[in-house]
């Protein structure tokens, strides 16, 4: 076995940054980041230390090979030169799926069939066996083939790493744990800081905000393929499971206040607040946005409001971006976050943003936009005022 392996950590276009400083802070060599995923080396204890602690990588995949493949005999003997006797045992389950783009191969089945021979044969001639009974652990492989370039992957994580345990249930219209958990690292948010989200709806962004200001490793409390396999040793899990844990601070005066008109949604926010382990920092409360007030010297306030698109109508959501342009007053000590794919929200707000960046939440293509300048800021008609 080799002592150093590549791996791949595919993320929401947009957070890439995220993920690598987040690579970087968990003391992993050679990270790279590309369009819509990380790279990164080390051994099954980076593979382990990443999956328990990446909040904004959507899974972590053992990258095995790279190549050119304009033929299936090429693809063929691409996968077949790959180490598998290194990860595979006889017993071991080894399913594929894949995708195909912009390439000469672009049957999605047969380049699986081609993929799943080339295994095969390369298990024959190692363990000297004609069948396998795949009846052991699951070794997803995975593979993409862009404009001619093959990439070779096995999934270590099973689930993706967004299902941290905590949210078996949702409301209607829920923000992907992952992206939450970027909003609030792009907000700054404090450890010792105030999170204030007027539409909380099933307390993702709540949850996520705690989980980061405390250190708490979102995959502590959820299970991954890799640890059904034989070359991982499982003293890492325990290891890295006790490291993340003394890497927390669920003392430093962390708190966070969701509100929401619909009463099954907070009754659902302080469950999974309960399932998270953040109860004690968490609070829901039925309440209007229009009943919202800045109170406190200081607060951060990030929020998933409805969209025209999902759940109200169009001028029912723009009514409410005017609301929160009248009621966010910039402050000294406060910021204010707002994902929304609504390409009028500025205007409708009444300001223009500090700051923007482009995220997709799902397959809806968004901006985030904050405000954290204090007093003084320049305040722009609304559309409504200049109607």
């Amino acid at each position: 076995m080799r002592k150093a392996m590549r791996f791949c950590v595919p993320c929401l276009f947009g957070v890439e940054g995220l993920v690598a400083q987040e690579l970087r802070d968990m003391e992993l060599d050679q990270v790279q980041a590309e369009n819509g995923r990380v790279l990164f080396s080390g051994g099954w204890e980076a593979m382990v230390r990443t999956n328990l602690n990446s909040r904004f990588g959507e899974r972590v995949l053992l990258l095995l090979g790279e190549f050119t493949a304009r033929s299936f005999e090429e693809l063929f003997q691409g996968v077949k030169s790959l180490p598998w006797e290194d990860f595979l045992g006889k017993e071991d389950q080894f399913p594929v799926t894949g995708s195909c783009l912009s390439s000469q191969l672009h049957s999605v089945p047969d380049c699986q069939a081609i993929v799943k021979k080339a295994v095969v044969e390369r298990l024959k001639a190692k363990y000297r066996l004609s069948w396998f009974p795949e009846t052991g652990s699951l070794h997803r492989i995975r593979f993409r083939i862009l404009k001619d370039r093959v990439t070779v992957l096995v999934d270590t994580s099973g689930e993706g790493l967004h299902k941290r345990g905590y949210r078996a249930q949702s409301n209607q219209a829920p923000i992907k744990e992952t992206l939450a958990a970027s909003l609030c690292q792009l907000s700054r948010l404090r450890s010792d800081g105030r999170l204030i989200d007027p539409f909380c709806g099933s307390g993702t962004l709540l949850v996520e905000g705690a989980l980061l200001a405390q250190r708490i490793a979102p995959g502590l409390h959820r299970s991954f393929t890799a640890q059904t396999w034989d070359s991982v040793p499982q003293t890492l899990w325990q290891q890295e499971r006790e490291r993340a844990r003394s890497l927390e601070r669920r003392d430093s005066g962390f708190s966070a206040q969701g509100f929401d008109v619909d009463s099954a949604s907070v009754a659902l926010t302080l469950q999974n607040a309960r399932k998270a382990g953040v109860e004690d920092v968490v609070s829901a409360q039925v309440r209007d946005i229009r009943d919202f007030s800045q109170e406190g010297t200081y607060g951060c306030v990030i929020c998933n409001p409805p969209y025209g698109e999902r759940l109200l109508d169009v001028r029912q959501a723009q009514e409410l971006y005017q609301v929160m342009g009248t009621l966010f007053q910039p402050r000294r000590g406060w910021s204010f976050g707002i994902i929304t794919p609504d390409t009028d929200f500025e205007s409708l707000y009444g300001r223009k943003a500090d700051k923007r960046r482009k995220l997709y939440n799902g397959m809806i293509q968004c901006q985030y936009y904050q405000y954290f300048k204090g007093e003084g800021t320049t305040r722009e008609p609304s559309a409504a005022s200049a109607r």
